[in-house]
């Protein structure tokens, strides 16, 4: 019977030894996945997009997320895209709400640029990465954390909106009367503008017209100048108003970007003009709509804002923040002028 007694409790030691191994083993587990960027590792990604239905950026999320699908170095991509609805107190949510569940990196297109230091402050608190797309953070913002810990782990990915100014005003200039249609020495024109607190609307605004100045050697007329915040219905509208007021004195429509450029066209053809002829109009993003606007005549020319470049690069710093490599303050891409001469080279 002793024998039998000693058996059991042995029996019940052993046990009690073997159930409590794996518990150690899942908890150390679930530690090192947290702490370490082991092959097999799942990176959770959130990325907010200022809204949905902004044509250019429908492109450039699309593009995201099937990059991320064709990595192939190891690692799983949990990516999650969110509408920002062009509210910036959504937007804020959906960050705050990213970096509560621990996401590994964030991709950030604002709603508005001049969030960037709250955004920054928030993800250097959490540790977390931040890579800016599309709208450009103020230089200030960009340098808050220069010679500090949280330096190389945020930056901006896009082109520089100056540029895309500087070519539209250089597509205007080049056509063989610089667009000077009544000959009197002077552009007249109507800026269509983004959104006047978005960097990337102030540029195109201010370069496209000094550009022109200086390539062209002309004068110019300021006859409208109003804000469509991107949106074709908005442009529409301005144009069709500014044709009415200013009649043939419009020899030029300047756009911020392509989603008002063809409401712009629009209107144009509406008020029975021209374009090439009697009236010139350039926009920002190359849409494949307003290449093929290009191509059949009715829009002069656009500026290729390369979203699939902008995107690839935005995710590879994105991968290399998580890797814990360091990132510079910002990565360019540049743009590309597109007139009658080479669209067809863009056209799919």
């Amino acid at each position: 019977m002793k024998n039998k007694i000693l058996g059991f409790l042995s029996a019940v030691m052993l046990l009690g030894m073997v159930g409590c191994t794996p518990a150690k083993e899942t908890t150390e587990t679930k530690t090192e996945t947290k702490t370490e960027t082991a092959s097999g590792e799942t990176v959770k990604v959130g990325v907010s997009i200022y809204k949905f239905d902004d044509n250019f950026m429908t492109l450039y999320r699309n593009e995201i997320e099937s990059y991320f699908k064709s990595l192939n170095d190891g690692k799983t991509y949990e990516v999650t895209i969110q509408d920002g609805k062009n509210d910036q107190a959504e937007q804020s949510n959906q960050i705050d709400n990213f970096i509560q569940q621990g996401y590994d990196v964030l991709i950030i297109n604002l709603v508005q640029s001049t969030s960037a230091a709250t955004v920054i402050d928030k993800c250097a608190s959490a540790n977390i990465p931040c890579i800016f797309i599309n709208r450009e953070p103020e230089e200030a913002d960009m340098s808050l954390y220069d010679g500090k810990d949280y330096e190389g782990k945020y930056t901006y990915v896009g082109a520089d909106a100056r540029q895309s100014g500087k070519f539209q005003g250089e597509i205007i200039a080049s056509l063989e009367n610089k667009g000077d249609l009544n000959g009197d020495g002077k552009l007249q024109y109507v800026m269509v503008v983004g959104d006047p607190e978005n960097v990337d609307a102030k540029y195109r605004t201010e370069f496209s017209i000094s550009q022109y100045k200086e390539v062209s050697g002309l004068d110019v007329e300021k006859l409208d100048e109003q804000r469509g915040d991107w949106d074709q219905a908005k442009g529409q509208e301005i144009v069709a108003n500014a044709l009415s007021k200013y009649g043939e004195k419009v020899e030029v429509v300047f756009s911020n970007n392509d989603s008002m450029a063809l409401g712009a066209s629009q209107a144009i053809t509406a008020a029975g003009r021209t374009v090439g002829k009697d009236i010139y109009l350039v926009g920002v993003d190359a849409l494949e709509e307003a290449k093929q606007f290009i191509k059949d005549g009715t829009m002069t020319g656009t500026v290729l804002n390369d979203h699939v470049g902008q995107s690839h690069t935005a995710v590879d710093a994105a991968v290399k923040a998580v890797n814990g490599e360091k990132l510079e303050k910002y990565y360019w891409v540049d743009y590309v002028k597109i007139t009658p001469e080479n669209v067809a080279e863009f056209l799919k």
